[in-house]
């Protein structure tokens, strides 16, 4: 029983966050099955060095902005339809400066970023198990959709270049798919298909409206468990297009980015884990010039965790 809630405690303490200081990445192991009634309490610490703030869609022209931030999220698992479901709440809070090349321009801000909502759902290869039935269960494929929520909640001056809220929401729907293979299941390859769209910000630059094009991705995870309580994984995300308008004008700034990253998840026990990260954007094509790590401990309860 211990063993296996070490697997269950692996497998839900790296849930993806609301679009922050990771380049957008949805987390390797996010649709892997789970014991109805699991919670999951995260608090993480990120850094990232970037041409963007916490709205990572676009660019600041010329600037070098750093970016420290703690996150706070909760996840909740349970069944319907005899499927697994789960919600998501998350807020960042952050300190973000820098300072733009060519200019005098250079400053500090904190306070907390936009909130993130989720919902998600396992359509196939994930039944809605109790922690009993959990432990004669075996991985297998599966198949999910999500759709993430980040609300303008954040910090926001239309009359400031640096802030850490966007004024505007984004919704991004995504579809995964997940297969373990290889001797004992210790490999696992995830594939997502997502896209971000973006409602106007009425009062960019003070006055102005700007208005985004959908921006879709295309993301690979590659995991392997060295141990039972420990996996690694490499990531890659490609996203493209993303065209922003102000007032009405084309900025021609469609976007490609190819990001690569790594993350670690290692369980010390069936409450209690943690996670590092890392992500570049090796491409970056009118997008975030991105590098940034994360170091982030959940802890996980359920009934009959002991």
């Amino acid at each position: 029983m211990f063993n296996r809630l070490l697997c269950i405690c692996a497998f839900v303490a790296l849930l993806r966050t609301p679009e922050r200081a990771q380049a957008q990445f949805t987390d390797p192991h996010t649709y892997d099955n789970a014991p109805v009634g699991t919670n999951v309490l995260e608090l993480g610490y990120d850094y990232a060095r970037a041409d963007a703030s916490l709205d990572t869609f676009f660019v600041i022209a010329g600037a070098r902005l750093d970016l420290n931030q703690g996150i706070v999220d909760y996840t909740r698992y349970f069944g319907l339809f005899h499927r697994l479901i789960w919600v998501k709440a998350g807020v960042p809070v952050a300190n973000l400066s820098g300072s733009i090349q060519g200019t005098n321009i250079q400053g500090s801000t904190t306070g907390t970023g936009d909130s993130g909502y989720e919902a998600a759902i396992l359509l196939k290869g994930g039944p809605a198990l109790t922690a009993d039935q959990f432990e004669t269960y075996r991985p297998s494929t599966t198949v999910g959709v999500d759709l993430a929520i980040a609300a303008p909640t954040g910090s926001y001056n239309a009359n400031k270049i640096l802030n850490l809220g966007s004024d505007r929401w984004s919704f991004k729907p995504e579809i995964a798919v997940s297969h373990p293979f290889g001797l004992e299941q210790k490999w696992q390859i995830d594939a997502y298909a997502n896209a971000y769209f973006f409602t106007n910000n009425t009062s960019y630059r003070g006055k102005e409206i700007l208005r985004q094009d959908p921006l879709p991705g295309l993301e690979a995870h590659l995991s392997y468990f060295l141990l039972e309580n420990l996996w690694a994984s490499i990531d890659t995300r490609y996203a493209f297009r993303g065209e922003t308008w102000v007032s009405g004008v084309n900025q021609n700034d469609a976007q490609k980015a190819f990001i690569l990253g790594s993350e670690m998840n290692v369980a010390v026990n069936a409450r209690h884990s943690f996670t590092f990260k890392f992500a570049k954007a090796v491409v970056h094509e009118n997008a975030p010039t991105q590098t940034g790590f994360e170091v982030k401990y959940s802890y996980t309860w359920a009934k009959g965790y002991k």
